[in-house]
């Protein structure tokens, strides 16, 4: 009776034992902190040589959510782009090429490559950012501001709020609200630009574009008023991939709603792109 007692009580020990071991590796791993998110994102922008990927957009133009989607490719050092839009548009920009000028094939009328000015109006007719904004910089901008920043309180407002799966893909969540974000009056400075003032605010051009019926590339007077918005969003989410810490979906809403959403799927991350592939006379391409 003895022996079979001992006997019962190894058997209870060593799935004790076992038990605990099983839950003990079932049990999650610590959770990243804000810091650590923040910082593994920026790093991983910043560290970005070349990428591949595909993107669909929702951009709020007027009073109308425009989406569109396209394929990118990205060369960072020097900054190369090439990117074809879901209705065959292609566009190619190298750093030191063409005059400053992107090469454009407009899968229309007249069916030749144009060259257009990046930051011009018709390049910039019904989207947010140029061409030259492709990628990430713009977020890690926003969580890393630049000296012009007057006010660096935006940029901390940037939380880490759990985990989600989006695209198919587990994805921290790292999140800024805002409740306060408003437009305000700001005076403009001798030879200031709309890119320096959107820059100073941390805000991004479009808005102050289309709040004060500016086209792009417009010149501003010294002393003049103009109403900027004091941050980026009221609200901005950002769900970053843990496998490369890239920021694959980015939702940005306002006082009125949707600003603009981002969906980045299929990257190809740091895998090098032959140079070829920024010509013109590349096969495949209509430039």
């Amino acid at each position: 009776m003895t022996v079979l007692l001992i006997r019962r009580f190894i058997f209870l020990a060593v799935v004790s034992v076992a038990l605990g071991s099983l839950l003990t590796a079932a049990r999650p791993a610590p959770g990243i902190t804000t810091g650590q998110l923040v910082e593994r994102m920026t790093s991983a922008i910043e560290n970005l040589r070349y990428l591949r990927c595909a993107a669909r957009a929702q951009e709020r133009l007027g009073r109308e959510i425009k989406p569109s989607s396209s394929l990118m490719k990205l060369s960072f050092n020097p900054f190369r782009v090439y990117l074809k839009d879901n209705k065959n548009v292609e566009v190619l920009w190298v750093a030191g090429q063409n005059d400053g000028d992107a090469w454009v094939y407009p899968a229309s009328f007249p069916y030749v490559t144009l060259s257009l000015d990046p930051t011009g109006a018709l390049m910039r007719k019904g989207q947010h950012h140029t061409v030259l904004q492709a990628g990430f910089g713009t977020i890690a901008d926003l969580l890393r501001p630049t000296a012009l920043r007057q006010d660096a309180a935006y940029s901390c407002t940037f939380r880490y709020t759990g985990d989600t799966t989006v695209l198919g893909r587990p994805c921290h969540v790292l999140r800024s609200d805002f409740p306060q974000f408003r437009y305000v009056p700001y005076r403009t400075g001798k030879k200031e630009t709309v890119a320096a003032v959107a820059e100073r605010f941390g805000c991004g051009e479009y808005r102050i574009l289309e709040r004060n019926n500016l086209s792009p590339g417009a010149a501003l007077t010294e002393g003049q008023v103009l109403q900027v918005p004091n941050g980026y969003g009221r609200r901005v989410t950002l769900c970053v991939d843990p496998q490369n810490y890239l920021p694959i979906v980015v939702d940005v809403r306002d006082d009125r709603g949707l600003f603009e959403k981002f969906e980045f799927y299929n990257l190809v991350v740091n895998q090098p792109i032959p140079t070829e592939e920024f010509t013109k006379n590349y096969r495949g391409y209509k430039l």
